[in-house]
C-alpha cells in the first residue's frame, strides 16, 4: 500500500499540474475554491492526525517544534512568494513578476519537507491515508501554480512539463527515502519524528494564511467559499471513524 499511495500522489500532482498547458478556461475564482478546500481539509488533518501522534511521541515539546515550523514557513515563502498557499494568478495576463528559479527552488524545499511524515508509521491506522490524501490535495493548486509560472516565463509546454514532473516526484521520493531508511535506522527514524510537529506547524501557517488570502477582495467569506471550507472539514472528520490503534 505504501507504494501505491506514493504513485497515487505522483499521479495526482502531475495531473493536476498539467492543467495550465492544455487548459485556459480555469478560473481565478476557481483556483480560490480549490485552494479553501484543500486548506480546510489540510489544516483539519493537521489537527486532528499529526498533532496528536506528534504530541503522542515528542510530548511538551512537540508544540515548541510546531511553533518554529509555523515561523519557519515565514522565512521559506520569502523564496517561493506564497505559490503554495496560492499566492499567485492563474489565467489570463495577471502573473506577478517573479523569478521562477527561486520559486521552484523554495518550492522543492517544501515539497520534499511535506513527504517526511509519508516514509513512517503511526499509532493510528487513519493518519497515514488521512496524510497522504491532504497532502495531494494540497499539492494540486501548488503543481497547477509552479507549471503556470514557469510556463508563462518561457513559454515552453516542454520546460513547464518538464518541471511538473519534477515537482511531482520531490515528495514521493522523500516518502520513499524516509521509508526505507527509517525502518533500518533507529536514528533517522527519530529525527523525522523531531521533524514532523515542525512540518505541522508549516502545514498550520501555509493552511491559515489560504483562508486569508483566498477571500474575496474584501477578505470576508462568501457562502460558496463557507461551503467548499466546511466540506473540507467535514471530509476531514470522516477519517476519524475509520482511525484505531
Amino acid at each position: 500500500m505504501f507504494l501505491f499511495y506514493n504513485l497515487i500522489l505522483f499521479l495526482i500532482t502531475l495531473a493536476g499540474g498539467s492543467i495550465p498547458l492544455w487548459s485556459r478556461s480555469w478560473s481565478e475564482q476557481r483556483m480560490k475554491y480549490l485552494l479553501a478546500f484543500s486548506g480546510a481539509f489540510l489544516l483539519s488533518i493537521t489537527l486532528l492526525h499529526l498533532v496528536p501522534e506528534t504530541v503522542e511521541h515528542s510530548g511538551h515539546e512537540a508544540g515548541l517544534f510546531i511553533l518554529g515550523g509555523f515561523f519557519l514557513q515565514q522565512v521559506i515563502q520569502r523564496f517561493t512568494h506564497g505559490v503554495e498557499h496560492g499566492h499567485a494568478h492563474v489565467g489570463g495576463d495577471h502573473h506577478h513578476h517573479i523569478p521562477v528559479l527561486p520559486v521552484f527552488a523554495g518550492l522543492a524545499v517544501h515539497a520534499f519537507s511535506e513527504g517526511l511524515p509519508l516514509g513512517i508509521s503511526y499509532n493510528d491506522t487513519a493518519t497515514l491515508p488521512s496524510l497522504y490524501l491532504a497532502v495531494a490535495l494540497h499539492k494540486l493548486p501548488e503543481a497547477m501554480l509552479i507549471t503556470s509560472l514557469v510556463y508563462a516565463g518561457n513559454g515552453r509546454k516542454g520546460r513547464a512539463a518538464l518541471s511538473l514532473v519534477l515537482f511531482s516526484l520531490i515528495t514521493p521520493v522523500a516518502g520513499l527515502i524516509t521509508y526505507f531508511l527509517g525502518s533500518r535506522y533507529a536514528g533517522i527514524e527519530h529525527f523525522i519524528h523531531l521533524c514532523i510537529p515542525v512540518i505541522a506547524g508549516a502545514f498550520i501557517h501555509i493552511a491559515t494564511t489560504i483562508f486569508f488570502e483566498s477571500g474575496t477582495k474584501s477578505h470576508d467569506m462568501n457562502w460558496r467559499k463557507w461551503a467548499v471550507t466546511l466540506s473540507g472539514i467535514g471530509l476531514a472528520l470522516l477519517t476519524m471513524l475509520g482511525g484505531g490503534h
